[in-house]
């Protein structure tokens, strides 16, 4: 069987293929692999024709895949260009929690089923959400900045300028998927009192972990700090705007470490200056890398960093392993796990 494994610099060509390996082993299958190396993360991925989030270019896919029936990959973008171009191709197993690299409506035209790998960098970005937070209402990286730069912040020890404990702090969560439901769970164990907006979460979940479900307006209103969680779509895009900050409590914290779409970034300078919020810290942004330019760099109370949320070494392992998963599915003739396009099951 033609594989491709489209690795990159974090989901790599070799770890795919260990992966595929390891799954097709006693199934009598010898996979032969064709390659091919995306530069993602090095070089920021952007849209291809007409998907979004990939790295390479359709003419390297089409190449590589020289009569492929599977294809492995995590960033590869997979347009209907590509998928007119590889007749032979059956599966594509996307390492991604959604493959917003995929034309799904070209994928299931051509008779391709496509694969997402849900959860796979879960604990990695609940953690590190739990860290943003912990760092912006502790004052943990400005202080450290400000002490490499020179400077001796004695005046954070001051009662007006001490940071918050998350005991005893209201912490809204919005968005209670795999990783909103991590975050609670931490948050709860820190003695926070957890509120979540999510109108696709079962509310007696919820309250079986110890937060409270609410709607957003109530979340924002109540919550002393507020961190995102919820996908982007088209129904949430800008769905923290200028109007929704303004219901947060003053000197409120806001994180974002789940998709820039989210967030309206243009009231945040002027709401840091003032005091109206305490701090932000953000790992994603409506442009990435931001620009020179970028208004937030010449305000107070930021922590910034560059879309790390997911980068730890298990969620590399964990998606190979989850890829690989599927095609060993495939192989086998079972009912593959999460199907992206389910309609083209019946054709």
């Amino acid at each position: 069987m033609r594989i491709l494994s489209a690795g990159d610099e974090f989901v790599g060509t070799d770890l795919l293929q260990a992966a595929v390996r390891a799954e097709l082993a006693g199934t009598g299958v010898d996979p032969e692999f064709r390659e091919l190396s995306l530069p993602w993360p090095i070089e920021p991925f952007g849209p291809v024709a007409e998907v979004n989030e990939a790295s390479g270019t359709e003419e390297q896919v089409i190449e590589a895949l020289d009569g492929a029936e599977v294809a492995v990959t995590q960033m590869a973008p997979f347009t209907g260009k590509v998928f007119e171009a590889a007749p032979n191709l059956k599966l594509v197993s996307v390492c991604r929690g959604g493959p917003v690299n995929v034309d799904l409506a070209a994928a299931t035209e051509a008779g391709v089923a496509v694969t997402f790998a849900p959860g796979r960098n879960a604990a990695a970005a609940a953690e590190f959400a739990v860290g943003l937070l912990l760092a912006a209402m502790r004052r943990i990286s400005t202080s450290s900045a400000e002490l490499l730069a020179g400077t001796w912040r004695g005046d954070y020890y001051a009662y007006p300028n001490a940071g918050v404990e998350l005991e005893g702090t209201t912490v809204g969560l919005v968005g209670y998927g795999a990783i909103g439901a991590r975050v609670a769970k931490v948050l709860l164990a820190f003695g926070a009192k957890v509120l979540v907006a999510d109108p696709y979460a079962d509310r007696a979940a919820v309250e079986a972990a110890g937060a409270e479900l609410v709607e957003l307006d109530e979340l924002m209103r109540r919550s002393f700090a507020v961190s995102l969680h919820a996908r982007l779509t088209e129904e949430t895009r800008n769905l923290i705007d200028a109007e929704k900050l303004a219901l947060l409590p003053h000197g409120a914290v806001l994180v974002n470490s789940a998709r820039g779409g989210l967030l309206d970034y243009s009231p945040l300078p002027e709401m840091l200056r003032s005091g109206r919020l305490g701090a932000v810290a953000l790992d994603v942004y409506d442009v990435e890398p931001p620009p020179a330019d970028w208004a937030l760099r010449d305000a107070p109370n930021v922590i910034a960093t560059p879309h790390l949320a997911g980068a730890s070494k298990q969620t590399a392992d964990r998606a190979a392993a989850i890829v690989a998963a599927e095609v060993g599915r495939y192989v086998r003739g079972e009912a593959l796990a999460n199907v992206a396009n389910p309609d083209v099951l019946t054709r």
